[in-house]
């Protein structure tokens, strides 16, 4: 039987991601032909598209569906997390102008090499087929590689982007053994086919044994001690709004990386795979609090801060079952939400030859600008999971899940985790509200009502969605119905 060609009806489910490439490229083009005083053209054209996909995906246009035979999945998962995505990429670039072109950084390529990221994380959350799964995963990591060092005079960024490239391709050349230990064990690259033959009640070493790196690869791409060791460099190294686009959007894709690999390829082995999240989530909580308690630079310490809200996630996905996968999945997005604010946070109040990276640099804050530390404060308490902020749920969602799941052992070291590190959140707030300033050297809020704008947007929808929480949660679990 000869195969037919697809019509573009039946690539429907593609909408989507065609616009955002065709968008990437055609700003791609634009911006050679456009003189250096109207670049910000080429960025809020960005933001205009990244909106439009995720106004689009949220209408349901192009319907759900399976095509490329079989690869690409548009499914409520996806259209959920591609959701999530687009808005809160979107709300980066909006930090990352006026930062970068003060510092003479911003060239026409940064946004379109985040629109590429975009469509390597939307790839990557519809992967059908292990092929699809590393080609979004490599369309994002280069991306994300080529940001990090675009600061190229920089000693510091270009460090972090060559640790960030070479450990990013071992975890990658790990991932891809995982996966050729799975394709030669199954003969398959269809993920739901993996997952008719994982079933079958004998097991091959080989398929058990490419799970495990495939774990391995995925806690590397989270940041999950004790695999987090390129976190804290590239955090701290990176320019401040490249860092808040690669540690809030990005975690979104490692979410549906896992659900993709683990639950829909090799769910059938979950007995086998599940006590490794549930000891990498107990690692990651102690060592990401416990090194977070000593750092001075708010950039480290909120890379130690990722990798213990990585240990609380892993905790949704190591009780398993729908409602542990929709726990995760609100906390992966709650804590996307929170990051931006986090890092959007030391770029409002960042300048020329001042970065604001330091826990000194907030001391007195409150006594030069009340409103601005105000904000700070619901992120520092959100963060923290102090109630009722959005972090507060997050946190009750992923521990009820494990405490359902059987994992009360696990529950009560995150409990004891979620203690210690709310102390350096307090350490952010007390240098605010209870510490004089030093020398000449202090932070104020940059003069850009609209960054501000969206700071204080996204802060105070911290409290907001905290207190009406319900609505999100409960498109997490209709992902998972």
């Amino acid at each position: 039987m000869t195969p037919t060609m697809p019509t573009p009806a039946d690539l429907l489910p593609l909408l989507p991601e065609l616009l955002l490439v065709g968008g990437a490229f055609a700003l791609l083009l634009l911006d050679l032909f456009l003189p250096e005083r109207r670049r910000l053209l080429t960025h809020l054209l960005a933001i205009v598209l990244l909106l439009a996909v995720g106004v689009l995906v949220a209408a349901g246009w192009g319907g759900q569906g399976t095509v490329l035979a079989g690869m690409f999945v548009r499914d409520n998962l996806a259209d959920v997390l591609k959701v999530a995505i687009a808005f809160v990429s979107a709300a980066a670039l909006v930090y990352v102008w006026p930062c970068l072109r003060e510092r003479g950084l911003y060239r026409g390529e940064v946004s379109v090499l985040v629109l590429f990221a975009v469509l390597g994380m939307f790839l990557l959350v519809s992967a059908g087929s292990l092929v699809m799964v590393y080609l979004g995963l490599e369309l994002l990591a280069l991306s994300s590689y080529a940001l990090v060092a675009i600061d190229r005079d920089s000693r510091i960024a270009s460090e972090a982007a060559m640790k960030y490239f070479v450990l990013g391709a071992l975890a990658s050349g790990m991932l891809l053994y995982g996966m050729s230990l799975v394709y030669g064990a199954t003969g398959t690259l269809d993920l739901a086919a993996i997952a008719r033959i994982a079933a079958a009640p004998a097991q091959p070493v080989m398929l058990l044994t490419g799970v495990a790196f495939m774990v391995a690869g995925i806690a590397f791409k989270f940041g999950a001690a004790p695999f987090h060791m390129w976190l804290p460099d590239v955090y701290q190294g990176a320019p401040t709004p490249i860092t808040l686009f690669i540690g809030s959007a990005p975690k979104l894709a490692a979410f549906a990386m896992a659900i993709r690999l683990l639950e829909v390829a090799a769910g059938p082995l979950g007995p086998s795979w599940h006590p490794l999240l549930a000891g990498l989530a107990a690692l990651s909580l102690v060592v990401g609090n416990l090194f977070g308690l000593v750092q001075a630079n708010l950039k480290r310490m909120l890379a130690y801060s990722t990798v213990s809200h990585v240990g609380f996630l892993f905790l949704g996905l190591a009780a398993g079952g729908a409602a542990g996968y929709a726990a995760a999945m609100f906390y992966a997005i709650s804590y996307a939400i929170m990051a931006v604010a986090a890092f959007g946070a030391i770029v409002l109040l960042s300048r020329r030859g001042f970065e604001a990276d330091r826990i000194a640099d907030f001391r007195g804050l409150n006594a030069r600008d009340p409103w601005t530390a105000g904000l700070v404060l619901c992120v520092m308490a959100s963060l923290a999971g102090v109630p009722p902020f959005l972090g507060f749920w997050a946190k009750l969602a992923v521990l009820r899940a494990a405490v359902e799941g059987g994992l009360l052992w696990l529950a009560i070291v995150a409990i004891l985790a979620a203690v210690v590190g709310a102390f350096y959140y307090l350490r952010v707030i007390k240098a605010m509200y209870f510490e004089q300033a030093e020398g000449e050297e202090v932070a104020h809020p940059r003069d850009d009502r609209l960054l501000r704008v969206v700071f204080g947007v996204n802060a105070l929808g911290l409290l907001a969605l905290g207190l009406f929480w319900s609505p999100l949660m409960a498109w997490c679990q209709q992902a998972f119905a």
